[in-house]
């Protein structure tokens, strides 16, 4: 039997933890967003700018904004998700981080409480590993950005309940996106389908083969993606796509999946993407 969701508690505010907490409260659930605190006012102003984006187009009323933000409270301690139905990390792709959170969790969330990763890579029955009744442990992947992406990963690790992913399957739905289940093993279903494409657009890219601009318009009208393959790599992140490539090869040592060497050199210069202002492409606020 399912247990009810009621109250959501997530760690970490940026741009994703941010996004699920918009999510979740605009679905009517109670959510308590725990940061470090120097981050908590940045967390509260991303989520500020984004409802008030949501209402600018249509998308809400300003009633329903202020509704969804009187239902987010925001905290600087771990210890107080300790009353929250369901607790969602979406801190760095850090193991040691990960493991140290759930850890933590395990000494202050009561044995019903679910725990969910928003790992991109991470295996989940490692993470699960790290706590007492590992059947609540699973992942709940979500898409950039989150208020936008309709699909969410639902990770069955081995010792995942079914109660509790037919708990995750109801919060997801409630919330307005697809679920679609994965067992445990790293990228789960997107990210190992998606990375070798990829990293095959950077490797054309690095080799001179083709420009950017007709690598990319290759993939937008040839293939119709809303986006070619090199501007969602600045999109994502490069360092959070690298994350991803070494998980990947890590676990299955296969090329396709090597992080190649222009994206580590670009990395090391600071180039991230987007977030950083210059990636494959240069952007301005």
């Amino acid at each position: 039997m399912a247990q009810t969701i009621r109250s959501v508690a997530i760690l970490g505010g940026g741009f994703m933890g941010a996004g699920i907490a918009e999510t979740a409260s605009i679905a009517e659930f109670d959510v308590l967003i725990r940061e470090l605190p120097d981050y908590i006012d940045g967390a509260r102003t991303r989520l500020e700018k984004s409802l008030e984006g949501a209402v600018k187009r249509g998308k809400l009323d300003a009633e329903q904004r202020d509704a969804a933000l009187a239902r987010i409270k925001f905290t600087g301690e771990l210890t107080d998700v300790a009353g929250s139905d369901l607790v969602i990390e979406a801190v760095p792709e850090n193991l040691e981080l990960k493991l140290s959170i759930m850890k933590g969790l395990n000494e202050i969330v009561s044995e019903d409480t679910i725990l969910a990763s928003n790992t991109s890579a991470i295996p989940i029955a490692e993470l699960a590993g790290a706590v007492k009744h590992p059947g609540r442990v699973l992942g709940l992947h979500f898409f950039s950005p989150v208020p936008v992406m309709k699909l969410v990963e639902i990770v069955k690790a081995l010792d995942t309940s079914d109660e509790t992913i037919t708990t995750a399957r109801e919060f997801i739905a409630r919330l307005g996106k697809h679920p679609i289940e994965t067992k445990d093993r790293a990228g789960f279903i997107v990210n190992f389908l998606l990375t070798p494409y990829l990293m095959g657009a950077v490797r054309m890219y690095e080799e001179g083969f083709a420009s950017r601009e007709d690598i990319d318009s290759g993939m937008k009208y040839g293939a119709g993606h809303p986006m070619g393959p090199l501007q969602l790599c600045d999109f994502i992140g490069l360092d959070v796509l690298k994350a991803v490539c070494d998980s990947l090869f890590e676990e299955f040592k296969r090329d396709e999946y090597a992080t190649p060497p222009l994206m580590k050199r670009m990395i090391s210069a600071g180039h991230l993407g987007r977030k950083s202002g210059r990636g494959f492409y240069e952007y301005t606020q």
